[in-house]
């Protein structure tokens, strides 16, 4: 497997930093406001059901998110939320955005020690001026020979990707905790893909485990990425 990868692909959210944690907390702050209109279970069934009709028209992100809390709120109230309502929901969302970013355990030994032997590649879904934000924030963005951020994540995305950052889906490796998304697409690619699970996962990305495919692997952690390529 090492010697045939060139390059490595890393998805960003929930794989090199924390980011579910947020939207759901967020979540939360969302149904403590609306208690007296629904219950938390069906509060959360409708803004499910939002945020998954709302892809094709506002993508992945904080700022879809809140736009889907905020139709959300209108279905349930039957239009008769408050406007104070609207307003902390727009406020929670701007908190989202400005909050710091927190790496994951063994984003930054992992990430330095790969990008002096293959080139790196952040594959990233979202919002452009989110995504750019947490980059620059990480203090990441230098080991990286270049940096995608998709509207979503299909096998021509990579195989995209890996053409113009490497010498195609071949030689290439993704990495990433989302199996839909992160690894299911990349190896119907070509490449390789490394499965790193996070303990949040959104219920849009969870698919079952290609543990057949010859070239899926899986980690408990970023730390044990650099010795699969051993």
């Amino acid at each position: 497997m090492g010697r045939n990868i060139l390059t490595i692909g890393f998805d960003a959210d929930d794989t090199l930093w924390h980011n579910e944690s947020f939207f759901q907390l967020t979540q939360d702050r969302f149904a403590a406001l609306l208690a007296d209109y629904a219950e938390d279970s069906q509060l959360r069934a409708h803004l499910t059901e939002a945020e998954r009709r709302n892809l094709g028209a506002y993508g992945f992100g904080i700022k879809g998110f809140v736009l889907s809390m905020i139709e959300t709120a209108i279905e349930v109230t039957e239009g008769r939320v408050p406007s104070s309502v609207i307003a902390e929901i727009l406020d929670a969302g701007k908190e989202m955005l400005a909050h710091p970013i927190e790496l994951l355990d063994y984003a930054e030994e992992t990430v330095r020690a790969l990008s002096g032997s293959h080139r790196l590649v952040l594959i990233t879904k979202g919002d452009l001026l989110d995504q750019e934000r947490k980059l620059a924030q990480s203090g990441l963005g230098d080991f990286f020979h270049a940096v995608e951020i998709v509207s979503d994540k299909t096998p021509a995305t990579y195989a995209g990707a890996f053409a113009r950052h490497g010498s195609g889906a071949e030689t290439a490796m993704m990495v990433g905790n989302s199996l839909k998304s992160d690894v299911i697409p990349a190896l119907e690619a070509g490449a390789w893909a490394v499965h790193v699970p996070h303990d949040l996962t959104w219920d849009y990305e969870r698919a079952e485990a290609p543990v057949d495919h010859p070239r899926f692997r899986e980690a408990a952690h970023l730390g044990e990425v650099p010795a699969l390529l051993d």
